[in-house]
């Protein structure tokens, strides 16, 4: 028997969280038709990436410190990617108009005619509408919520990792 407590309450936490966070996504794109750019995509692809590994941490809930620091460095690595690729929505809605890059075809159209490198290449590239701020909330925009989520996220699993010792 270890000396640790369960991490099964926060990563249940951390998974409801996913799943409001996603909920309120939806409710953005279906009931206030806010059309996501393609990084707003790969941020909800974070997210859910995150969601899947909280779940999988509450039902596994590890007492051994491998699978503790197993769960804490999946955490902070999509953590972090969510992080990154927030960063760089954030940085392209701060562009002055005229350094803003041209608004292209959707994703869908690229994934459908173009490998699935290029897609990745094009949609950091960011465009037009990624640069668009479509709703503020408390004066923060879209992806600068999701990146202090992402933050306490890798935050958390920085605690998972360290506690796992």
């Amino acid at each position: 028997m270890t000396n640790q407590h369960s991490i099964r309450p926060m990563f249940l936490i951390g998974f409801l969280i996913c799943l409001a966070m996603t909920g309120v996504a939806l409710y953005g794109q279906y009931v206030m038709y806010l059309d996501p750019c393609p990084l707003c995509i790969f941020q909800r692809v974070a997210v859910m990436v995150l969601g899947v590994i909280f779940l999988l941490g509450f039902l596994h809930n590890p007492s051994s410190s491998f699978g503790r620091r197993g769960y804490g460095q999946l955490t902070i690595i999509a953590a972090l990617s969510g992080a990154a690729i927030a960063a760089r929505h954030i940085w392209l809605q701060h562009l002055p108009p005229e350094k803003v890059p041209a608004c292209g075809p959707g994703l869908s159209y690229w994934l459908d005619n173009m490998p699935f490198t290029s897609v990745l290449s094009k949609v950091f590239e960011g465009s037009g509408e990624c640069a668009e701020v479509q709703l503020r909330t408390f004066g923060l925009s879209i992806p600068e919520w999701t990146l202090v989520a992402f933050v306490m996220f890798a935050l958390y699993g920085l605690k998972v990792l360290i506690k796992g010792r």
